[in-house]
């Protein structure tokens, strides 16, 4: 498969777009979960700054058990395979679109960080209830003792509104996050992958540095997203008075409170996903193209005795006696009506096929009526 086969491969194929990127999405977020969890507790107000990765980690698996770092998964599983499912899906289809617009390729990279940016919108309408649960699951002390009941608690006590706090803020992080990821992913590809192919080295190189740049950029606001998300010894109710009360608390160090484990959640998360994704993509579409060669499409043709009869005549004087012609007539059943025969030549898949034969045949099964006459 050559580069131009392999960039238009899904398209045109929503459904390739929305399968690739769901197992993407719950990949990317299960594998690397337990360093979540340590980035949430690092970023948390109610817990010491001085910990590292390391000691974070392994505090929490001292004290509460070695399942500690993965309580909460499940809401990612339920959020992110939907949530990951429309951001492929849409970033692809306004990727396209928006080069077909632009009069010259040198605005390609703009066209990626718009598509990311519209893309980001329907995934965090998604995602940020899942954000929600699994953050209040991972800060220290949770009383919740699974997802469901989770939810039940913050939609009885909060309300619906408590899913959608911190909204304002994902989208004030996500956008930045994910127009600054998408292109320096896409930059990186033209140096790491310049034919366009399918390249697992370099997809998962230009998505570790992606993720990366922009979780480096983006940690401050990440920290008022926990904070209103966990509302551990606060009540803050925006983006602007959780960043009041970060900075009256910690000062301006704790607006990059957690950002090392922040990075290293983010670079490998990133290359998983986007690594996923590449393959997926790749064999989704390349078992849709196999698919459309063996599947030649279909045009009616109706058979009809007197044309054919005619036809067939008319042959045999030109071309003279030693030529053998052979009809084909099919009725139906019920009501003995010429039947619509859907046209498809084996030429282009077996090679040319003829037959030569020296006798008549009347074949009757049924209602059915299947007459072969040679001439």
């Amino acid at each position: 498969m050559n580069a131009d086969d392999y960039e238009t491969l899904p398209t045109d194929n929503v459904g390739t777009h929305m399968v690739a990127g769901a197992i993407a999405g719950v990949m990317e977020h299960c594998v690397m979960y337990p360093l979540d969890s340590v980035k949430t507790r690092m970023q948390s107000l109610a817990t010491p700054s001085s910990d590292g990765v390391s000691e974070t980690l392994i505090k929490m698996v001292r004290q509460e058990g070695i399942l500690r770092p993965i309580r909460g998964m499940g809401a990612m599983v339920l959020g992110a395979g939907p949530a990951h499912a429309l951001y492929f899906s849409s970033y692809e289809f306004l990727k396209e679109r928006l080069r077909d617009m632009v009069p010259s390729p040198k605005y390609n990279t703009l066209c990626y960080g718009v598509s990311g940016c519209i893309s980001t919108l329907l995934h965090d309408g998604v995602m940020n209830p899942a954000e929600v649960i699994k953050q209040r699951m991972q800060m220290l002390n949770s009383p919740y003792r699974s997802v469901l009941s989770c939810f039940i608690n913050i939609y009885r006590s909060e309300g619906a509104r408590a899913f959608y706090r911190s909204y304002t803020t994902q989208l004030t992080m996500n956008v930045p996050f994910q127009s600054i990821h998408f292109m320096v992913y896409e930059f990186a590809q033209t140096v790491t992958n310049k034919d366009r192919q399918y390249n697992p080295t370099a997809h998962m190189v230009s998505g570790a540095l992606a993720g990366a740049i922009a979780a480096a950029i983006t940690t401050p606001l990440d920290v008022c997203k926990t904070l209103l998300n966990t509302q551990q010894n606060t009540n803050a109710q925006g983006l602007i008075q959780a960043m009041k009360l970060i900075y009256q608390l910690k000062g301006p160090a704790g607006y990059f409170r957690g950002m090392r484990a922040r990075i290293m959640y983010q670079m490998p998360s990133t290359a998983i996903c986007w690594s996923t994704y590449e393959f997926f993509k790749y064999l989704l579409g390349n078992a849709a193209q196999d698919f459309t060669r063996i599947v030649a499409p279909t045009t009616k043709v109706l058979a009809e005795d007197k044309f054919i009869e005619q036809e067939l005549k008319g042959a045999e004087d030109e071309l003279g006696s030693q030529t053998h012609f052979e009809k084909i007539n099919f009725r139906s059943r019920d009501s003995g009506l010429p039947r619509e025969l859907p046209a498809m030549s084996g030429a282009g898949l077996y090679g040319s096929i003829s037959f030569n034969t020296m006798h008549k045949a009347d074949y009757r099964q049924k209602e059915s009526i299947l007459d072969i006459a040679h001439t």
